[in-house]
């Protein structure tokens, strides 16, 4: 098969990564890529919210399957493009990607498919917004509508960093806190069949003990030995079917990567948020633990044949990602800075831990460099928790980036808990 991914973070590298390993791929592209995935796949300048540039670049390169990674060409429209053009593309259409582009629709399918979530308002002037806080008290939970890279929610005890957030956004969701540990759980689906992945924990908060401001994600790990060994089925027929079948009876049926934020409450499983795509950090945890073939998963969800595929089969193995930022990151991260130490790395601790890229790129003369706030994320993998920390970790501080910062606790209650 030959695949071409759109995006270029480390969730694209992680995707060519594991699908640049399958015998059954024989040509892998990537645009834009970055500066690790030019290792493992042919690279091409491209737009990547542009849909009939993407199109075109699937033509050109004769690619039989395309992957969108991030979820701005999603809504933008770039899975209608591909599919226009008659090839199997991966990813919801952008009538289906409004379920991560607008909170407020992904609150109303919700409410239609009977999804446990959070009580919520949406407000867009001042006087909705005090009302709105009003009526839950702190900590006050404040999402922007839109697309914000996973940057766009506030938590805070604080009535006027909560007012000042709304203020910067055009619309907002206000909603009840939900107490308890968070869960990312992916599943793939043709829009009508339904396949769980494994579930996975992220880490929001830039700085050790959940302190500091929100990011993209600072590190990831799987499995989660805490967690019921039935949240994933009851899941599955609690929440992702059900919205996926709302979907279809829309008229607007969701084909790709459901992504399902929740939190296991005191009352039970909520959920925080859909995302259209892969996660990142994740998607980097979940994938170094499955051992089904990536492609013909994919492949699958975008020719709606997943009824006719095996089981997924998956490593007992643990997985951790640790994120390695650039300085100021997330406020003013600072780029263009060299990064050494990645071919230590691959020489001496491959290949339960390898380095998938996230913002970087190469100068005129073959150096990385930095070229964006979360730079690096470093992926091992081990017979626990612990062991997987620790490869980790040990590869985390062979990178030599100036400035650079990481948490240095992904994992590290799960591990002792395990």
């Amino acid at each position: 098969m030959n695949i071409l991914v759109i995006g270029g973070g480390a969730r694209e590298h992680a995707l060519c990564h594991a699908l640049s390993r399958e015998a059954d791929v024989s040509a892998l592209h990537c645009a834009p890529g970055n500066a690790g995935i030019t290792e493992v796949a042919t690279v091409h300048p491209v737009d990547a919210t542009d849909g009939a540039a993407v199109a075109a670049l699937a033509a050109e390169v004769g690619a039989e399957l395309v992957v969108v990674g991030p979820e701005a060409p999603l809504v933008a429209g770039v899975a209608d493009a591909v599919r226009a053009a008659g090839v199997p593309v991966f990813g919801p259409s952008a009538e289906a990607a409004r379920l991560e582009g607008s909170k407020a629709f992904a609150k109303e399918v919700m409410a239609a498919a009977g999804v446990p979530t959070a009580r919520s308002y949406v407000c867009t002037t001042a006087e909705e917004v005090d009302e709105a806080l009003a009526a839950f008290g702190p900590p006050f939970v404040v999402k922007d509508d839109g697309l914000a890279a996973g940057k766009g929610v506030v938590v805070t005890e604080d009535a006027a960093a909560a007012r000042a957030h709304a203020a910067a956004c055009e619309r907002v969701v206000i909603e009840e806190f939900l107490d308890g540990p968070e869960v990312s759980l992916f599943a793939v689906t043709d829009g009508e069949t339904v396949v769980p992945l494994r579930p996975a924990q992220d880490f929001k908060r830039a700085l050790d003990g959940d302190a500091g401001p929100n990011t993209g994600g600072m590190g990831a790990y799987s499995p989660l030995p805490w967690a019921d060994p039935k949240l994933v089925d009851e899941v599955l027929v609690t929440v992702l079917e059900p919205t996926v079948a709302e979907m279809r009876r829309r008229g607007t049926p969701f084909s790709g990567l459901l992504y399902a934020g929740l939190a296991i409450t005191s009352r039970g499983v909520r959920v925080i948020e859909f995302n259209a795509r892969f996660g990142d950090p994740e998607t980097q945890v979940v994938l170094a633990r499955l051992r089904s073939p990536l492609s013909v998963l994919l492949h699958a969800a975008a020719t709606g044949t997943l009824a006719d595929l095996e089981p997924l089969v998956w490593s007992e193995d643990a997985a951790v990602t640790v994120v390695v930022a650039s300085e100021g990151y997330p406020a003013a991260p600072r780029t263009g800075d060299p990064i050494e130490g990645l071919a230590e790395i691959a020489a001496e601790d491959g290949p339960e831990s390898y380095v998938l890229h996230a913002g970087t790129r190469r100068d005129e003369d073959g150096r990385v460099l930095s070229a964006g706030g979360r730079v690096l994320s470093v992926t091992a993998t081990g017979a626990d928790l612990g062991e997987a920390r620790q490869r980790a970790y040990r590869s985390v501080e062979r990178i030599r980036l100036a400035g650079s910062h990481y948490r240095t606790d992904i994992a590290a209650k799960a591990a002792e808990s395990a």
